[in-house]
């Protein structure tokens, strides 16, 4: 039994099948990244002055990934628009292009990851802080390569001016003089939970998108051969999924990176 709708557009909603569910699943989408975008904002805004961090992040990296994922919608486009035109060896091309633009945000992203799981904030009994990169731990001390303060406050700015006056250098701290160490894990502060929880959320989106854009560049593109107007259109499903996920990118960057 052949299913309906899987090519032609349905008369009641003037859509294909696939379509009209993708639809329905962006909407869903839509609420779970809203309700988080709307726990940003009311965080932010109930933050006592002052006490909210800015420029924890990369800047630079950020904007790198965000010309990646704007440039792999781009390219997507075009893939789709390579079969509309029948041209199967452009759309290879194309898709795998998306694909390799995809691959790589995902590793500039493990990179920021990385660097956020080796830095580290100790707090010593005298009430100095420490805030920077471990370079070595053992039983008796902490090695980290870093800035030191009086309090924690010191580092919430790093933009500020008294941030920038502060001289990196390399700490070694005995155990026996450290009262607490935290990681700059989701649990240390409401900024870096937030941070973990929108930018490992749509990573794991973009993960899903390598996966169905892989297939459909790899074995499942046999079905050009067999059904051609069926394979266009889960490259256009797809598509519209990538540009929700580069969307939703679009956002994250200026609240997360910039403001």
């Amino acid at each position: 039994m052949e299913i309906p709708y899987t090519v032609k557009a349905r008369p009641d909603t003037g859509l294909y099948n696939a379509k009209v569910g993708l639809w329905l699943f962006l909407a869903s989408e839509v609420m779970l990244f809203g309700g988080l975008f709307s726990s940003y904002v009311l965080l932010r805004v109930g933050a006592p002055g002052g006490l909210w961090p800015r420029g924890w992040l990369n800047i630079p990296l950020g904007t790198l990934n965000t010309i990646l994922l704007i440039s792999s919608s781009i390219t997507i486009t075009f893939a789709w628009a390579a079969l509309k035109s029948n041209q199967f060896g452009r759309f290879k091309v194309f898709l795998g292009t998306t694909l390799l633009l995809a691959i790589t945000f995902l590793g500039i992203k493990s990179f920021e990851y990385r660097d956020k799981l080796s830095h580290y904030q100790v707090t010593l009994n005298s009430g100095q802080v420490v805030d920077g990169h471990l370079v070595e731990r053992t039983a008796d001390h902490l090695v980290l390569h870093g800035v030191e303060a009086d309090s924690p406050k010191a580092f919430l700015d790093r933009r500020s001016r008294e941030f920038r006056q502060l001289q990196h250098e390399e700490f070694k701290l005995a155990t026996a003089e450290v009262k607490k160490v935290e990681a700059y894990k989701p649990r240390m502060n409401t900024y870096l939970a937030l941070y973990w929880t929108m930018t490992g959320l749509h990573a794991l989106h973009l993960v899903g998108g390598i996966l169905v854009m892989g297939y459909f560049w790899g074995p499942g593109s046999r079905m050009w051969h067999t059904a051609p107007e069926h394979f266009t259109n889960r490259i256009e499903i797809a598509g519209l999924y990538w540009h929700f996920v580069d969307l939703v990118w679009v956002f994250l960057f200026p609240v997360l990176y910039l403001l």
